[in-house]
């Protein structure tokens, strides 16, 4: 009786887990040292008070926001390879497709924040452009500290399935819609005063970086 052995390859998940150590350790030294801001944060889906407190746009380059942005960023990339992954693409523990999505994620956000300050002040929009993404980043970033613990329990656990993660990116994008209608009724006397600039602005910058995206990956 002959005996075939085959290598088994299993491939290491000690970088995820110190990823999310990082992510649970800086929410963790936040809540300490901003606590007042923190419990104001946290409450963000059911209260307006953080965004009306916080509300200038020298906040955006904040030690609290900087480090939320981390977290969120980590999160939504985990989320990334999470979908790759059941889609068969990737695998959700290959460290070098998480970096690959990391830095394409982290890349096309602060591109598009740059090319926004420039279009903002050239239809001298800027007041508007730094409150309204102020509200982007810290609903988006609420979003991300969210879906960390799921991401968590999914990546760590064989059960994921196309459904389930359909289900929770159709979730997510839901509430991105909700989000980004309050954060437009916050401004709306502004829009309306300058609407043409705003049409510009929403479709240069709010709708053709997803089309592009969307279809340089379904092209891919």
């Amino acid at each position: 009786m002959d005996l075939v052995l085959n290598e088994r390859i299993t491939e290491s998940k000690d970088w995820a887990t110190v990823l999310f150590v990082l992510c649970f350790a800086l929410i963790a030294v936040n809540r300490a040292v901003f606590e007042v801001r923190f419990n104001e944060f946290v409450r963000i889906a059911i209260s307006d008070k953080y965004l009306k407190i916080y509300k200038d746009s020298g906040n955006m380059q904040s030690w609290f926001t900087i480090s939320m942005f981390v977290v969120q960023l980590i999160s939504f990339a985990f989320l990334i390879q999470l979908t790759l992954s059941v889609f068969g693409i990737t695998t959700k523990t290959n460290w070098i497709s998480f970096i690959q999505i990391t830095t394409l994620l982290g890349v096309f956000i602060l591109s598009k924040y740059l090319v926004e300050k420039i279009i903002a002040t050239t239809f001298s929009i800027e007041d508007f452009n730094e409150q309204f993404n102020l509200q982007k980043v810290n609903y988006r970033t609420y979003i991300g500290m969210l879906i960390l613990p799921i991401n968590l329990f999914l990546f760590y656990n064989d059960f994921l399935s196309k459904t389930l993660i359909l289900s929770l990116i159709a979730i997510i994008l839901i509430i991105n819609i909700i989000t980004y209608f309050f954060s437009l009724k916050n401004y709306q006397n502004l829009i309306l005063s300058k609407f043409f600039y705003f049409i510009l602005y929403l479709c240069t910058l709010e709708i053709a970086p997803y089309y592009f995206m969307y279809y340089w990956f379904t092209k891919r």
